[in-house]
């Protein structure tokens, strides 16, 4: 059955495995797998979730197998996957760790591709982008899905994502340190992604898409464009794939789903879930034009947004934008206001809509996103054993499924 706009949703979300002794990744999610299945595999379902690969044997992704009605109703689903993963994962010296990058690792000696099935697709991107880098082995992201059932409601969802997209690091920033230094950057992350696919720049793009509101032309111009590049260097086609795309939303038209990819992951699933939800609630006003008129979203030109999406990948919740007729697309009345005043007039805004009320939102608007939290807790110029304290505090927050407040 095609499910319409806003019926179903799925969330996706990717966490490090680690040594329970010193934090260091361990490669082992075939070994995770092979233990719930028997054998080793890509994606097993265990009752309405499912546990996967991803390209580097030191992550493993959660998910919901079908898409639900009510995202809140993951956050407990989830929470009870985590302590099972870690109780799979416990015999083999490892736990899970939350968070979109590991404070310490070095992808350039410490990464391992997936050896096992469909290994093609990935020494195939590792061919062609070298994947020892962050921006391919330590990025670890929360993917909302949003279901649509036609064109038209493809181009509202569309448009509506777009001029959203900049300020979600706002809320999911959580990669302030890599290779055990404090990078400045709020969305580490963030910053690395838009620049891992030079190679083939039509894959990533500006990660804003762009201003594409139907399928045959978003098929006609970026499928295309994208497969064009590709063919030089990936002849056997391999990679010849929708999922080759990397924008920070991906159209699924075939499942008839919207994918939002710029999230950072969080502490526990219920932070994760509590932004999901915002997002959702912001993104049905756009739609329902409660905030702002479908021709004026779909006018916003990609290249302001990238600039304010710079500007939260850098400071998060403290960017300040001053873009004003982008802050009138959300109904804000002030000339600028940092990401977070606007959050929390969205929030006002909206007061009443599914999941505005969750204390994990409440304090990522009050304290700042994870990355704000964790900088906080490490504090100026942290050494090495300062980073595994508060990370591996991050870990009790995920095992325990509370938001992480400081130590």
């Amino acid at each position: 059955m095609t499910l319409r706009l806003f019926e179903g949703y799925g969330i996706e979300i990717e966490y490090m495995l680690v040594s329970i002794d010193d934090l260091a990744i361990l490669p082992v999610s075939d070994r995770v797998l092979e233990a719930l299945a028997g054998e080793v595999r890509n994606d097993v379902e265990v009752d309405t979730a499912s546990w996967s690969n991803e390209l580097v044997l030191h992550v493993m992704e959660l998910k919901n197998t079908d898409p639900v009605g009510e995202i809140p109703l993951l956050a407990d689903v989830f929470s009870g996957h985590v302590r099972t993963m870690n109780r799979l994962l416990e015999p083999l010296g490892a736990m899970l760790m939350p968070g979109a990058m590991h404070p310490f690792m070095r992808p350039r000696e410490e990464t391992r591709l997936w050896p096992h099935e469909g290994r093609e697709i990935y020494e195939t991107f590792h061919r062609i982008f070298d994947c020892r880098r962050h921006g391919w082995a330590n990025l670890q992201s929360a993917q909302l899905n949003v279901s649509f059932g036609c064109d038209e409601e493809f181009g509202h969802l569309h448009a509506a994502t777009r001029v959203l997209l900049p300020l979600l690091p706002a809320l999911a920033a959580s990669s302030p340190v890599a290779e055990s230094e404090l990078t400045s950057l709020a969305s580490t992350r963030l910053e690395v992604y838009l620049t891992n696919g030079t190679k083939l720049p039509s894959a990533t793009g500006q990660v804003i898409p762009e201003p594409v509101f139907r399928q045959k032309d978003y098929e006609e111009t970026i499928y295309q464009e994208m497969y064009r590049e590709l063919a030089p260097h990936d002849p056997e086609g391999t990679l010849r794939h929708p999922w080759l795309n990397a924008r920070g939303a991906i159209p699924k038209f075939d499942a008839g789903a919207l994918e939002i990819r710029i999230l950072d992951s969080q502490e526990c699933p219920a932070a994760d879930v509590a932004i999901a939800t915002a997002t959702t609630a912001v993104l049905k006003a756009l739609v329902a034009e409660a905030l702002s008129e479908h021709a004026r979203q779909r006018a916003c030109q990609t290249s302001r947004l990238v600039e304010i999406l710079r500007a939260t990948i850098q400071d998060a919740e403290r960017a300040v934008i001053r873009d004003r007729d982008y802050l009138r697309l959300f109904g804000y009345p002030d000339r600028s206001g940092t990401a977070n005043e606007i959050w929390l007039y969205l929030v006002e805004a909206l007061a009443g809509a599914e999941g505005l009320d969750s204390p994990h939102l409440r304090v990522i608007l009050e304290e700042g996103p994870l990355s704000r939290r964790i900088v906080k807790a490490l504090g100026k110029n942290p050494a090495s054993d300062d980073i595994a304290v508060v990370y591996r505090a991050l870990c009790e927050s995920l095992e325990a499924g509370e938001s992480f407040v400081g130590l």
